[in-house]
């Protein structure tokens, strides 16, 4: 293989294309890209004369064919190895001027080759990411590309492509509108051997130029700056978390007070003591930010307060950002999913849930496994690498409604248990938490959830979190409930919401019209709401005949 491999290589260096080979296969697509995928070139007259580099997002095989219709001579362009196992198929990819590369391995040959292309006058077509990247806005571009300007000295043409990314669908070639365009080129000093320093910030400078072509052709911008609403704790811990992910991002409080001592202190003494923001988060009332210009909104309030969250900001969110909401539980008074009504409410491209083991604190200081579920996969993955940078491990699913409901399975079961724990001891608290837990499960199974979700991070691993927490305020509430307390003073006494206090009855409400069989969670409703005491509550997970009977309807 390594000998096949020279031989493309000197090939390419000494021969370059088959002429009869490229001008009839140009012949024959040229027309066909033009009529069946109705290309579009913009930006050919910045293509300069001699040789040159062009510098392109990748997200298709049949891009190098694409960029090749950018000019008339022939383009030469590096291809991964594997394409070349088949003997035929090398040769034919060989004469249309691509060459291989082992990616990742820092190919000192593909360097020397390309090198060898530039010295005739020719030109060579290289991918700085590295492989194709898709769905979503472009990835980061590694500095190889920056190497080869430097010790070339030739210029480099940005140019980027649209619409190719779901082109092919098995041996089916789908017709799908594509553009493509050039900027103007750009030149570098020549530098005999480039450091990887040296090389990495000329990549820097040419792949914002790449983007630039790329959000001309109304390409979907990356994550850059992001809005999070809601100053609680898990609000302040994510601003912060994103920050440190490099983005751009405004926090915003409900008053203006709040905005200025947490401005001035850059410390959120009552909800996440002894984390300092970083200096690229800006503090203001929500109601002020510019939420047209943010390509996240991230919606950190509790499920309670969302409708109002909404009301006040969601005709504010542009169509081009993505919502990640991070609210726990359901809104009332229809006991909704969080998620499902926020996308009812704005014009956001994507909405995006956050599930899993994630104490606010702990998650700031150590990190955190999460489950992130949106049904846009690209939002999801541009989303996922952002977190990952910001310090989680990210785990992304589709089961968005699977996630949710764990997280309501989750804070009920730590209600009901420590709730029976401070009355009934640990025997009636596992039972009265394995029961509420599998009978949120059965309404998640019924309303197509997967099996894994609440057997993983978002169902069993976040309830262990909660229940270790030194900070838990669903344990809290539990315990709060068992002397008495009724919701609205529990909520004074925690000094914020505890989602479970408020989902609860939504729950039992949801399981009975849903016709699951739900003894458990309908007694803890009926705790919560006060019809029964504390020991009637521990007698009803024990013993059936104790049960009490459902809430009548307003």
């Amino acid at each position: 293989m390594s000998e096949r491999h020279d031989a493309l290589h000197r090939r390419a260096r000494e021969r370059g294309v088959n002429p009869v080979v490229y001008w009839v296969v140009r012949a024959f697509f040229q027309p066909f890209f033009h009529l069946y995928f109705r290309l579009s070139r913009v930006g050919r007259e910045h293509i300069p004369d001699g040789p040159v580099i062009f510098a392109a997002n990748h997200r298709s095989f049949l891009d190098p064919f694409i960029v090749g219709t950018m000019s008339r001579r022939p383009l030469y362009y590096v291809a991964k190895k594997q394409l070349f196992e088949n003997r035929l198929q090398a040769w034919f990819l060989n004469s249309l001027g691509a060459f291989p590369v082992d990616r990742g391995n820092g190919d000192q040959q593909t360097i020397e080759t390309a090198k060898a292309i530039l010295a005739r006058g020719d030109s060579v077509l290289i991918f700085p990411e590295g492989t194709r990247v898709r769905p979503g806005p472009p990835g980061r571009a590694k500095r190889g590309v920056g190497r080869l300007v430097l010790e070339t000295g030739v210029p480099v043409v940005p140019l980027a492509l649209i619409g190719t990314t779901d082109v092919r669908r098995g041996w089916r070639i789908r017709p799908r509108k594509i553009r493509v365009r050039a900027g103007k080129p750009l030149t570098f000093p020549h530098v005999e051997s480039a450091s990887r320093e040296l090389a990495a910030a000329v990549t820097d400078r040419i792949w914002p130029n790449v983007m630039l072509q790329w959000e001309w052709l109304g390409g979907q911008t990356p994550l850059r700056r992001a809005a999070v609403i809601g100053a609680g704790s898990w609000g302040t811990s994510l601003a912060a978390m994103l920050a440190r992910a490099g983005l751009d991002v405004d926090l915003g409080t409900r008053t203006r007070e709040q905005a200025e001592l947490l401005g001035r202190e850059r410390v959120n003494e009552r909800y996440l003591p002894g984390v300092r923001l970083p200096d690229n988060v800006r503090v203001a009332p929500a109601a002020e930010l510019e939420l047209s210009a943010h390509d996240l909104v991230c919606l950190a309030v509790p499920a309670r307060a969302l409708p109002a969250a909404l009301a006040a900001h969601g005709a504010r969110i542009p169509a081009r950002a993505g919502v990640l909401v991070v609210s726990k539980g359901l809104v009332p008074p229809l006991a909704t999913l969080p998620s499902a009504y926020a996308a009812e409410r704005v014009q956001a491209r994507s909405v995006a849930a956050l599930g899993g083991p994630s104490h606010a604190a702990d998650a700031f200081r150590n990190g955190a496994s999460i489950v992130l579920a949106s049904a846009d996969d690209a939002f999801a993955q541009e989303l996922a690498r952002v977190l990952a940078r910001a310090g989680f491990d990210v785990h992304a699913t589709r089961d968005v409604a699977g996630v949710e409901l764990a997280g309501c399975a989750k804070n009920a079961a730590v209600l009901a248990a420590s709730a029976a724990a401070a009355t009934a001891g640990p025997n009636v608290a596992g039972a009265a938490a394995g029961k509420v837990f599998s009978e949120i499960a059965e309404l998640a199974g019924r309303r197509g959830a997967g099996p894994d979700t609440f057997a993983g991070l978002a169902g069993a691993g976040d309830l262990v979190a909660t229940v270790v927490a030194d900070g838990s305020r669903n344990r809290r509430a539990g315990e709060l409930l068992a002397r008495g307390l009724g919701a609205e003073e529990i909520a004074r006494a925690l000094g914020q919401a505890a989602e479970s206090v408020d989902s609860v009855p939504l729950l039992a409400e949801m399981l009975e019209q849903a016709r699951v069989d739900a003894p458990a969670t309908a007694a803890l409703a009926a705790f919560v709401e006060g019809r029964i005491d504390a020991a009637q509550w521990s007698e009803a997970i024990v013993n059936p005949a104790a049960r009490p009977a459902p809430a009548k309807a307003a």
